[in-house]
C-alpha cells in the first residue's frame, strides 16, 4: 500500500511540473488574403516551447504537417520552417476551395489551438462592352453595358468619357453558380451628337485583387452626322481689279462629296473669270458685275447643308500724284506770279489727302472750302496773265523810230526824208533803256 501510495503521488507531482511548464506556452497565427492562384504563407509561433511539437491542419480538419513530417499528400502545399518555436508552411496555387479556417496546435497538456482565416479573392475577367453598333446617326439614344465575371468579392465598375467620369449609370451584381463569386454589370445610356464622333468610351473595372491596376475596356465612337459648311475669303475687303478665293469649308460624316457653287441661285455667270478647284472658287479681276450672293452646298448620304457670302465689290481708292514745281526763268513779275500759284496749288493739294492717323469716325474734307481755295488760285493766275501780257504789249512796238516821227508831219517823200536827216542829229541824245 505505501508503494502504490508513493506512485500515485509521483504521478501527481510529474503532471503537476508538466502543467505548470506548459502554462507560458501559447501557439501564435496571423490571418491571410491571397489572390486566386497566388501562395500563401501559414506561419504558427511558440515564444516558450519544451520541446512540444506543432501541428497544421485544413478546415477539413485534415492534418497538413506534423513539425516536419508531411501528412496530407499534396503537390501544392510545402515546408517552409520547422523549428521547436515555428511551423511554417504554403499552400501554391490557391483556388477559391482553399478558403477557410486554417488550425495551427500545439501538443501541450491540454492541446492548445490558433486559428487562420485564408481569404482567397477572386480576380474579375477583362471586361467586356456590349450594345454599339456602328454607325451611329446623331441624335440617338446609345446604350453601352460593360460586364465582368469571377470577382470576389463583387468588383466595381466605372465609366468615362473623354477622361472624364460619368456617374449617372445602373449597376447590377449577381452571384455565380459556384456562389463563391459575382458577375457585376453596369449600363450607360446617352445621346451622342457630331462631338461624339471619335472619343473613346472606358469601361473601368476596379477591385483590390488587381494591386491598383485596374482592367479596362474600350469602345470608340463613329457618329454619322449632317455636313456644316462656312464659306472663308482670303481678303475681308475685295476691291475692283483684285483676284478673290473663297473657300468652302465643309465638315461631315461621312465626308461630303465636292461641293457645289452657285451666285444668286443660278450657275456662275462667268467660268473663264470664277474657276472652281475642289473647294476653292477663285475670281479674277473683280468688277462690279460680280457683286451678289454666293452659296456653297455640301451634301453626304445622311443630308445637305450650305452657307451664302455676300459679295460687295469696292472701288480702288484714288491715289493723288505728288505735285512737281517747275522753276522759271521769266521776269521778277512772273516768277513771282508762279510762286503764288504754287504755293496756293499745294495747300489746296494738302487739304485734300486724308491723315492716315485720322480716326475712323471722323468726317471728310470739307469740299466747299477746297473749292473756294481753287477759285481763288484760278483768279489769281488769270489776273497774273493778264497783266503781264499787259506789260509786254506796253513794251513791244508802241516807241516810233525817229525816222517814222519826222515822216509823220511832211507832206510828201522828200520832205519826210529831209525831216529825217534833220532828227539823225539828236538821236544820240534821246535813247531809252528797256530793262
Amino acid at each position: 500500500m505505501i508503494w502504490k501510495r508513493s506512485a500515485v503521488l509521483l504521478f501527481y507531482s510529474v503532471c503537476g511540473l508538466l502543467l505548470q511548464g506548459s502554462q507560458g506556452q501559447f501557439p501564435l497565427t496571423q490571418n491571410v488574403t491571397v489572390v486566386e492562384g497566388g501562395t500563401a504563407i501559414l506561419t504558427c509561433r511558440v515564444d516558450q516551447n519544451d520541446n512540444t511539437s506543432l501541428q497544421w491542419s485544413n478546415p477539413a480538419q485534415q492534418t497538413l504537417y506534423f513539425d516536419d513530417k508531411k501528412a496530407l499528400r499534396d503537390n501544392r502545399i510545402e515546408l517552409v520552417r520547422a523549428s521547436w518555436h515555428e511551423l511554417s508552411i504554403s499552400v501554391s496555387d490557391v483556388s477559391l476551395s482553399d478558403e477557410g479556417q486554417y488550425t495551427c496546435s500545439l501538443f501541450t497538456m491540454p492541446v492548445k489551438t490558433s486559428k487562420a482565416y485564408l481569404t482567397v479573392l477572386g480576380v474579375p475577367e477583362k471586361p467586356q462592352i456590349s450594345g454599339f453598333s456602328s454607325p451611329v446617326m446623331e441624335g440617338d439614344l446609345m446604350q453601352l453595358t460593360c460586364k465582368t465575371s469571377g470577382s470576389k468579392p463583387a468588383a466595381d465598375i466605372r465609366w468615362f468619357k473623354n477622361d472624364k467620369e460619368i456617374k449617372d449609370v445602373k449597376y447590377l451584381k449577381e452571384e455565380d453558380a459556384n456562389r463563391k463569386t459575382f458577375t457585376v454589370s453596369s449600363t450607360l445610356d446617352f445621346r451622342v451628337d457630331r462631338s461624339d464622333d471619335g472619343v473613346a468610351v472606358i469601361c473601368r473595372v476596379d477591385h483590390e485583387s488587381l494591386n491598383a491596376t485596374p482592367q479596362v475596356a474600350m469602345q470608340v465612337l463613329e457618329i454619322h452626322y449632317t455636313p456644316s459648311v462656312k464659306i472663308i475669303p482670303s481678303t475681308p475687303f475685295p476691291q475692283e481689279g483684285q483676284p478673290l478665293i473663297l473657300t468652302c469649308e465643309s465638315k461631315g460624316k461621312p465626308l461630303p462629296e465636292p461641293v457645289l457653287w452657285t451666285k444668286d441661285g443660278g450657275e456662275l455667270p462667268d467660268p473663264d473669270r470664277m474657276v472652281v478647284s475642289g473647294r476653292e472658287l477663285n475670281i479674277l479681276f473683280l468688277n462690279k458685275t460680280d457683286n451678289g450672293t454666293y452659296r456653297c452646298e455640301a451634301t453626304n448620304t445622311i443630308g445637305q447643308s450650305s452657307a451664302e457670302y455676300v459679295l460687295i465689290v469696292h472701288d480702288v481708292p484714288n491715289t493723288l500724284l505728288p505735285t512737281t514745281i517747275i522753276p522759271s526763268l521769266t521776269t521778277a513779275t512772273v516768277t513771282t506770279t508762279v510762286a503764288i500759284t504754287t504755293s496756293t496749288t499745294t495747300s489746296a493739294t494738302t487739304s485734300s489727302v486724308r491723315d492716315p492717323n485720322a480716326l475712323a469716325g471722323q468726317t471728310g474734307p470739307d469740299h466747299a472750302l477746297i473749292g473756294g481755295i481753287v477759285a481763288v488760285v484760278v483768279f489769281v493766275t488769270l489776273c497774273s496773265i493778264f497783266l503781264l501780257g499787259r506789260y509786254l504789249a506796253r513794251h513791244k512796238g508802241t516807241y516810233l523810230t525817229n525816222e517814222a516821227k519826222g515822216a509823220e508831219d511832211a507832206p510828201d517823200a522828200d520832205t519826210a526824208i529831209i525831216n529825217a536827216e534833220g532828227s539823225q542829229v539828236n538821236a544820240e541824245e534821246k535813247k531809252e533803256y528797256f530793262i
